[in-house]
């Protein structure tokens, strides 16, 4: 069986997972990493939110300046805050002192959660008091100065910028966070976000189900035909940040039950275990070699030939894991006989 190993996700692959695949909800992760960023180099590790919220409050008025809308609730008192700094109503002296009080509330529990859970790097440590409305401090881990330090550190600040321009752009929009994709214009060197929509995929199902007996890709549990779900093995999400614009492939379809693809364990948006990688190289190969109608459309896709195939698929495996960061397997794997 071919191998699908993937390297573990390294610093700055857990990092940009943060800032490209965490849950966007406001701007204030964006505003806290480059936050982190600029104090990366600080004496003293521990961080009291009074000194974390000058440039975490910085950071913010400065984008709000540009685009007002920095979330996608219908107020926050904190933001409110911002702006009245910004019109001259509010001194500064006041405004950090709300902002350790309210700026932080949920974004550095959430910070380091990516898809499923968190990743297993520690950017900072939480010590805040137990109310966790203005007291205590973060304290700033060697995996961070260690980023900072390195070659690729310099360039994650600006990184996180023009994530930020990006997803406030599309708020400001109106876009739905599931319809923003980046497209470029390399004559203006330029990103910029337009709409896009998910491409109906029903029709794949009766191609497909022939290879997989009526049963779940993943669990291998009996399904009928019209409670299928068609499923992107490697998330489409990636195609959504442009990661993986040919998440959309035959070759990236599977059929799954609707526990595995969406049920209280299920895969979601996180990177399948290397045994079910190895498991879709085999059913693209099957589909070339059985002379399946999709044939071409896999060779197109994925390569001549089976090596090449099992290389594409090990690119697309490490471009999932280094944006995904976790793993995912069924729960339970049944006999199919």
């Amino acid at each position: 069986m071919t191998d699908f190993l993937a390297k573990a996700p390294t610093l700055d692959a857990n990092w940009r997972a943060v800032v490209l695949f965490g849950r966007n909800v406001a701007s204030y992760k964006f505003a806290l990493g480059k936050t982190l960023l600029e104090l990366a180099n600080r004496p003293d590790d521990r961080v009291p939110l009074e000194d974390l919220a000058a440039p975490f409050a910085r950071n913010l008025c400065e984008h709000l300046r540009q685009v007002d809308k920095q979330t996608t609730s219908q107020s926050s008192k904190f933001l409110d805050a911002c702006r009245a700094f910004n019109r001259g109503d509010l001194p500064e002296d006041k405004l950090i002192e709300t902002t350790a009080r309210l700026g932080f509330v949920n974004v550095i529990d959430a910070f380091h959660v990516v898809g499923a859970g968190p990743i297993p790097v520690r950017f900072f440590e939480d010590e805040r008091t137990s109310g966790r409305s203005g007291g205590g401090a973060i304290r700033l881990t060697d995996d961070l100065r260690r980023l900072a330090g390195s070659i690729q550190g310099a360039n994650l600040a600006d990184e996180t910028e023009a994530r930020w321009r990006l997803v406030e752009t599309a708020w400001s929009l109106n876009l739905p966070r599931a319809g923003i994709a980046v497209q470029a214009d390399t004559e203006q060197n330029l990103l910029f976000v337009e709409r896009v929509r998910r491409v109906n995929l029903t029709g794949v199902r009766a191609a497909l189900n022939g290879y997989q007996r009526g049963r779940c890709f993943y669990c291998r549990a009996e399904m009928a035909l019209s409670a299928t779900d068609v499923d992107h093995f490697f998330p489409w999400v990636l195609k959504e940040r442009g990661e993986m614009p040919d998440a959309d492939g035959v070759w990236n379809l599977v059929l799954a039950c609707q526990r595995c693809n969406r049920g209280e364990r299920g895969k979601f948006a996180a990177v399948p275990a290397p045994e079910l990688v190895a498991k879709l190289h085999e059913r693209n190969n099957w589909l070339v070699d059985s002379h399946h109608p999709l044939r071409e459309t896999i060779m197109l896709q994925t390569g001549i030939d089976a090596e090449k195939r099992a290389s594409f698929l090990r690119i697309r495996q490490q471009i999932a894991r280094d944006g995904l960061i976790h793993e995912w397997r069924p729960v339970e794997v049944y006999d199919d006989g």
